[in-house]
């Protein structure tokens, strides 16, 4: 089967190079072609852009520039019209006669004043409709710090919510969830670097500073064969370059948190550097209050980067982010956790038609526990890294390849415990650590077969090595859960002896082919009809069975009891522009099903257990659904419409006919199911001086399961419960607001601010985060408690730049 698997990629890198050469004996036969290249950036702070896009219409073809602000087209012998557009600078137009292979860097001019929004939408819509990209969606940093957000403070992750697909992990949660799919199982990469938790203070806020975000790019389906690790979608974000041509300094100050970020050259015009803090002060109102005034809760982070530009081919960045919450009650409970990343890379033009990226990055996320009060200290984490070599090859104006691989090392830590104190009557104890080893290689190609067809097609091979040193439980016919016949339940089974695996030993390992097709066919100018389906392979596991990503969660490597989730996904899509591209119109359906998703026996206990394998069996999940998003992307009136009618199911079917499963067996609503998803959001430029805009969010109720009857032993009422997820949270809503006061006296000054006044839940919905029942001590009678974490929350913050 190994061997089948790497003589299907051979094949295929054939096939791709047999192409180049019936390309290249092409040009023989006709007009002599030549390569236009170069790099663009921001006139400003020569920040390269990324997405630009360059139209070519005497050919009608087009090229987008790459995650470095590179681009290369290759075209016949001839004078062409370049067309160089992006969103928030000004179109550029320059003739060129091209009769050598010719390098051509273009600066591009802000055409917006500061902080003035810019509307969330491709780098150039017309574009869009002949690309095979689909299921993919570009944020503006600048049109996300104009959404109104919770205590005034901006966050990337709540921005996607307003996204067809894309619902949110609940009340108060910054994890989110794509197409049906678990918060566990969306890839989220700073600078390439992974974020395993991307919340502050416990789910309020996300670990993502607006001020140092270049570009985010969240892939729903139709993902890039370079991307892998996780069933349901990746969240791509790049940090800022920093200013190479003058000082810049931005920031805010809020209600509750304040940031700054500093910016300029190292050498003018070649190096630069980028730092970036961001704190919060909420917990020193605290102090305020005697019964409060030995508590504390607050985050802090800071980003980094520093870019030198060695010579026209080589460019080096070090980058580099970290991020940690304090949170403590009194001197008997307090906790941090947080991520740290580095990432070192070097991009290296080996010709004006292939570019290349080699990134090591390190990335860690620890979590700490420490109770006084019980005597012992809790430390978890997980650390990877990673080596990535990444190239892009741009054949011709039709046809470029793209080819790498990465390899990553994982070191889990699932627990150390301490004693705090020589009087605690708790013992060490190092829950066993695991490591695992994740190689793999890729190539795609994107292809313009006609006029109307374009299509993107790859692979990607993975392979996964679950190593010692490690200790592992040895059980009876390999399965580590029973299901105990007489009780008709599910029992942990007792291990008959243990195998220890020495260092690099490998226990367990995998290996996966995922092929990825992406298809376009441009019905008009203005229209096209869009279908895609790709493989993913998740290897890691979140061992939680919350709905959104906790601190206290543990990530687990795949190993003989726990297999990685396989998932695939098709997608199919109408596309439109209409009114000169004003409006345009996305309506895409998808189907999406996962193998062995972990689901949990009842009574499952989660917290430091040594042995993860006897609480969980492995099922499956499906979903599919319908998208809809019509945008408005001019004029001073502009936003979107968004609505998703999905599905989303899990099956944990009995291993035996004896057995009865989860639920009896049965589909049944996954904690993700959201039946009805509508967002709206727009955005008014009354005046160079007022701005307006709103948000309004309404999702089904999260699925839940409430008890359904009640029995008293020894005189306590007891509560129980039917199959799971039958019940449903009250739906969730809210409208939020604000208004942009931008001073005239900005004009001419250095220093340039402005005040955001928001007001998040207009019409104060007590939205249910959780139902508690209970029995009212009065009354005897039974009764259920909902508790909400936000009703309405009025906010300002100053926005500064200079």
């Amino acid at each position: 089967m190994l061997n089948r698997k790497i003589f299907t990629l051979i094949l295929f890198l054939t096939y791709s190079f047999f192409t180049f050469a019936q390309d290249n004996s092409d040009i023989e036969l006709s007009k002599q072609k030549y390569t236009l290249s170069g790099t663009i950036s921001d006139t400003k702070n020569n920040e390269t852009l990324i997405g630009v896009n360059i139209y070519i219409p005497e050919t009608q073809s087009s090229i987008n520039t790459n995650q470095y602000g590179f681009y290369s087209i290759t075209l016949p012998q001839g004078s062409y019209t370049i067309l160089v557009s992006y969103i928030g600078f000004q179109n550029v137009s320059k003739k060129i006669t091209l009769n050598k292979s010719t390098k051509l860097n273009l600066n591009l001019i802000d055409s917006q004043e500061m902080l003035e929004e810019v509307i969330v939408t491709g780098t150039n819509t017309s574009t869009q409709i002949r690309k095979p990209e689909m299921s993919m969606n570009k944020l503006s940093i600048s049109s996300i710090k104009k959404m109104p957000v919770v205590l005034g403070e901006v966050d990337v992750i709540k921005s996607l919510l307003l996204l067809p697909g894309v619902t949110n992990a609940g009340e108060g949660a910054s994890g989110f969830n794509v197409r049906g799919g678990g918060a566990d199982q969306n890839l989220i990469l700073l600078d390439e670097a992974t974020i395993f938790n991307s919340s502050h203070v416990f789910g309020f806020f996300s670990v993502f500073n607006p001020d140092a975000i270049k570009d985010l790019k969240l892939y729903k389906g139709g993902i890039p064969a370079n991307y892998g690790g996780r069933a349901s979608s990746v969240l791509d974000i790049y940090q800022k370059d920093g200013s190479s041509k003058a000082f810049h300094a931005s920031g805010g100050i809020g209600l509750i948190a304040s940031r700054v970020l500093l910016e300029g050259p190292i050498v003018k015009n070649k190096g630069s550097f980028l730092i970036g803090g961001r704190t919060s002060y909420a917990h020193l109102f605290l102090k305020l209050s005697n019964d409060q005034k030995n508590n504390t809760a607050y985050f802090y982070d800071l980003n980094t980067k520093l870019s030198y530009k060695l010579n026209e081919n080589n460019n080096l960045y070090l980058s580099g982010y970290f991020g940690r919450d304090v949170f403590a009650i009194s001197k008997s409970f307090s906790n941090s956790y947080g991520n740290a990343t580095l990432n070192l890379r070097w991009n290296h033009l080996f010709s004006d038609k292939l570019f290349s990226n080699l990134s090591l990055i390190y990335s860690d996320y620890y979590y700490g526990l420490d109770l006084d009060f019980v005597g012992f200290k809790w430390d978890s984490g997980i650390k990877n890294y990673n080596f990535k070599y990444d190239f892009k090859n741009y054949v011709s104006d039709k046809f470029k390849l793209n080819y790498g691989l990465n390899a990553i090392y994982y070191s889990f830590n699932p627990g150390t415990i301490r004693p705090t104190d020589a009087n605690s009557g708790i013992n060490f104890d190092q829950l066993d650590k695991k490591y695992a080893f994740e190689p793999a290689l890729y190539v795609s190609a994107e292809q313009e077969v006609s006029k109307r067809i374009a299509v993107t097609y790859g692979l990607r091979y993975s392979l996964f090595y679950r190593l010692g040193q490690s200790t592992v439980n040895i059980y009876d016919n390999n399965n580590p859960v029973i299901f105990n016949k007489d009780v008709q339940i599910y029992e942990k089974a007792t291990p008959t002896g243990t195998k220890f695996y020495n260092k690099n030993k490998v226990i367990k390992s995998y290996n996966n082919l995922e092929p990825r097709l992406a298809l376009s066919y441009q019905l008009n100018e203005n229209s096209s009809l869009k279908g895609s389906y790709n493989r993913m392979v998740q290897y890691l596991q979140l061992i939680s069975n919350t709905s959104s990503p906790t601190p206290l969660d543990v990530w687990m490597p795949s190993d003989n009891f726990i297999k990685p989730q396989i998932a695939d996904q098709v997608a199919v899509g109408y596309f439109k522009n209409f009114q000169n591209n004003m409006f345009s119109l996305e309506v895409e359906t998808y189907y999406k099903k996962i193998k062995n998703r972990l689901d949990y026996i009842d009574g499952a206990d989660l917290i430091a257990n040594k042995a993860i394998e006897q609480i969980v069996l492995n099922g499956q999940m499906r979903s599919y659904g319908l998208e809809i998003m019509l945008r408005k992307n001019e004029g001073k009136l502009n936003g979107w419409i968004s609505y998703t009618l999905s599905k989303s199911q899990q099956q944990t079917p009995g291993r035996t006919p004896e057995e009865l499963g989860i639920n009896n067996g049965q589909w049944y609503r996954s904690i993700y199911d959201k039946t009805h998803n509508l967002a709206v959001t727009g955005s008014f430029k009354k005046s160079e001086k007022w701005s307006f805009g709103a948000n309004f969010v309404l999702q089904t109720g999260q699925p839940v399961t409430y008890p359904n009857s009640q029995y008293y032993y020894s005189g306590v009422v007891v509560p129980s419960y039917g199959l799971r997820n039958e019940n449903r949270l009250p739906a969730y809503h809210h409208l939020d607001v604000s208004a942009t006061l931008t001073p005239t006296k900005n004009k001419g000054r250095d220093w340039k601010g402005e005040w955001v006044f928001s007001i998040y839940n207009l019409y104060n919905r007590k939205n249910a985060a959780s139902i508690n029942f209970r029995q009212n001590t009065d009354t005897g009678a039974n009764e259920a408690v909902r508790t909400s974490i936000f009703g309405m929350v009025p906010a300002v913050s100053y926005n500064f730049k200079f």
